[in-house]
């Protein structure tokens, strides 16, 4: 059973860290969109999610039939809390965990360093006094290849500007010339 790859749209970009210098992101994608993917691949009679509490943590089992074995197949894994919502947070941080391990969006663990210098992202003094950046940022173009990510363009959705460029394919021919 293949998945396909995420598309631009269906990857969120999150400031992972602020300091003087700017800002760094990490990828990521909701469970909306792993609910999308295994309803797309597989119909909604295809797969089947649970959730248990072990040893004081709360694992999401995701299942799917594979119509060659004639049988479910599963994967689990541990969610952890959210800022925002502790038990749903806890729920979907594990349903994405477990999608990842059937191989739903595993290409974001290929995604390079992603770094924003300050010019091209605003920074400002949070309530607590620590640094912070109300910019928010969206992939504009992602080329994966082989589930790994060889290119990838980010823009600020405010100033609209292009702030992350990423390409480790090879120049093609002409281009040497």
């Amino acid at each position: 059973m293949k998945f396909r790859d995420l598309t631009k749209d269906e990857i969120e970009c999150r400031v992972a860290t602020v300091n003087e210098k700017g800002c760094s992101l990490l990828l990521y994608k909701d469970a909306r969109c792993d609910m999308n993917i295994l309803d797309e691949t597989l119909g909604v009679t295809g797969w089947r999610r649970s959730h248990e509490i072990i040893g004081g943590n709360l694992f999401c089992t995701v299942e799917v039939y594979d119509d060659q074995k004639k049988e479910w197949i599963y994967k689990q894994d541990v969610g952890v809390e959210s800022y925002t919502e502790k038990e749903k947070g806890q729920a979907s941080d594990s349903f994405k965990r477990a999608c990842f391990n059937l191989g739903i969006g595993r290409e974001l663990y290929t995604a390079p360093f992603i770094w924003i210098p300050k010019e091209c992202v605003e920074i400002t003094k949070g309530r607590n006094g620590k640094l912070t950046t109300c910019d928010k940022f969206y992939v504009e173009q992602i080329i994966i290849e082989n589930k790994k990510i060889v290119a990838l363009s980010i823009k600020n959705k405010k100033t609209k500007n292009r702030v992350f460029l990423y390409d480790i394919r090879p120049p093609k021919e002409e281009e040497t010339k």
